[in-house]
C-alpha cells in the first residue's frame, strides 16, 4: 500500500478544504442544525460544479470513475468542517447501488442527475426497535397487478425532505434476506415524511409508506436480491463513513492542542501537565492509526482484497473519534459543554456517527467472524495482513 497521495489527490483535499472553508463555515453549520432540509443549498450545487458528487460514479453515466481513496480525501474533509451535506447517502450508497443493480433505464435517469447535485437520492434502511441486519426489515413489498405496493414505517432516513427519490429495503418474504431494493420517487401518493430530532441536530425523518405503489420497474435487481445488494454497496459507505470520522477526530484534536496551548493554571498552560499531555498522545496516535486503517480498506478494496478492512475501518474510527471528542471534554472542562464552544458539536456528531452506517455490534460480529469463523484469520502473518 502506497500512503503518498498523488498531486491530483492533494489537490483535491486542499480544494475541498477551500471550498468547505469559504462556502459552510462552522457558523453555518450551527445555523443548520435542527434544519427539516438540513444542508446549504448553494453549497451542495458548488460541490457538484467542483465535480466532486460524481467522483465515484462511473464515466458512462456522468461520473469521473474514481476509486474509494478520493472518495474518503473529500469525506475527510466534509467531517473536518462538520459540513452537512447527502454526500454519503446519496453519492456514495445511493449511486453505488444504482451502478451495480438499476436497469440501464434506471441508471441513465439518475445517475448523471446524482453527480450534478440536481436530484438526491436517499436511503430508507431503519426501522423501530429493530437490528441493522436482514432481521431488522419488516417493511413489506408485494407484487400487485405489475406493480410493487410498499406499506411500513423507516426511521432515521437522512435528508428525506431534500430528497427526489428514496432506496427503501423491504421484505418480500419469510427468509432472512428475502428483500428487495426498491426505486421510490419521493412524491408518490401514500408516503409521508416526518422530521424527527436527532442527537446530531441533522435532517433526519421518519417515512410512512402507505400502500405506495410503483412500477415493478423500480426494483433494482433480481427479486430477493436486495440485501446482498445493498450489503455489496454498504463497504463504500463504511470505507467513506471512517474517513469522515477520521476527519472529524482529526479537527477535534487540534482545538484541544490549541486551547490546551492557550489555557493557563498555576501559572503555566495546562498543556504542560501529564493528565492533559498524554491522553493527547494517545488520541493523536489513535486517529494516525485509524487513518492509516482507512486507507488500507479503501485502498484494498480497489484492489478486491479488502476482506472485513472496510467494517474494522469504520468501526475503529468512529471510536476513535469519540474517544477524541471525550478527550476534548476532559481537556476543555466544564466549558466544553457550552453551546458556544464548537467542542460539543463535534462530540454529538461522534457519537451518532459511532452508532449509524452499522453499529459496533454489527461490526464486532462481522469482524469476528472473519477471525473465528474463516479456516484462516484474516489478520495473521500467514494472511499477510
Amino acid at each position: 500500500m502506497d500512503l503518498q497521495f498523488s498531486d491530483e489527490q492533494q489537490a483535491l483535499r486542499e480544494a475541498v478544504r477551500a471550498v468547505c472553508a469559504a462556502s459552510c463555515p462552522i457558523d453555518r453549520v450551527r445555523e443548520l442544525e435542527d434544519d427539516p432540509v438540513g444542508f446549504d443549498a448553494a453549497f451542495w450545487r458548488e460541490l457538484g460544479q467542483m465535480d466532486l458528487l460524481g467522483l465515484t460514479l462511473p464515466e458512462s453515466h456522468g461520473g469521473s470513475g474514481m476509486g474509494l481513496l478520493e472518495s474518503v480525501i473529500v469525506a475527510e474533509e466534509l467531517g473536518r468542517a462538520l459540513a452537512p451535506s447527502p454526500y454519503l447517502v446519496s453519492c456514495i450508497v445511493a449511486g453505488s447501488i444504482l451502478a451495480a443493480a438499476g436497469s440501464e433505464e434506471l441508471r441513465s435517469n439518475w445517475l448523471p442527475r446524482i453527480a450534478t447535485g440536481e436530484r438526491i437520492v436517499t436511503l430508507a434502511w431503519h426501522e423501530a426497535a429493530a437490528s441493522d441486519g436482514p432481521a431488522g426489515i419488516h417493511l413489506a413489498v408485494r407484487e400487485e397487478g405489475g406493480d410493487l405496493v410498499l406499506d411500513g414505517t423507516k426511521v432515521v432516513v437522512p435528508y428525506a425532505l431534500a430528497s427526489s427519490a428514496l432506496l427503501v429495503l423491504a421484505r418480500r418474504g419469510d427468509d432472512l434476506e428475502d428483500i428487495d431494493l426498491v426505486l421510490v420517487d419521493r412524491d408518490t401518493p401514500g408516503i409521508d415524511i416526518e422530521y424527527t430530532p436527532t442527537l446530531a441536530s441533522d435532517a433526519s425523518c421518519r417515512v410512512r409508506f402507505d400502500g405506495v405503489r410503483v412500477p415493478a420497474t423500480s426494483r433494482l435487481g433480481a427479486p430477493g436480491t436486495g440485501w446482498s445488494t445493498f450489503r455489496t454497496a454498504m463497504d463504500g459507505a463504511l470505507i467513506t463513513a471512517a474517513g469522515w470520522a477520521v476527519g472529524g477526530a482529526e479537527r477535534t484534536l487540534e482545538m484541544t492542542v490549541a486551547y490546551a496551548k492557550e489555557r493557563v493554571q498555576f501559572g503555566v498552560p495546562i498543556g504542560n501537565f501529564q493528565g492533559v499531555a498524554h491522553p493527547i498522545a494517545d488520541i493523536a496516535t489513535e486517529i494516525d492509526g485509524a487513518r492509516t486503517l482507512v486507507y488500507e480498506a479503501a485502498w484494498t478494496s480497489e484492489q478486491g482484497t479488502a476482506g472485513p478492512l472496510p467494517a474494522m475501518a469504520k468501526r475503529y474510527a468512529a471510536d476513535v473519534y469519540r474517544r477524541a471528542t471525550r478527550v476534548a471534554h476532559q481537556t476543555f472542562g466544564g466549558v466544553g459543554f457550552t453551546l458556544d464552544i464548537d467542542v460539543q458539536l463535534y462530540f454529538r456528531r461522534a457519537k451518532q456517527h459511532d452508532l449509524l452506517w452499522f453499529g459496533p455490534a454489527v461490526l464486532d460480529e462481522e469482524i469476528a467472524a472473519a477471525e473465528l469463523d474463516a479456516p484462516t484469520p484474516f489478520v495473521s502473518i500467514d494472511a499477510g495482513v
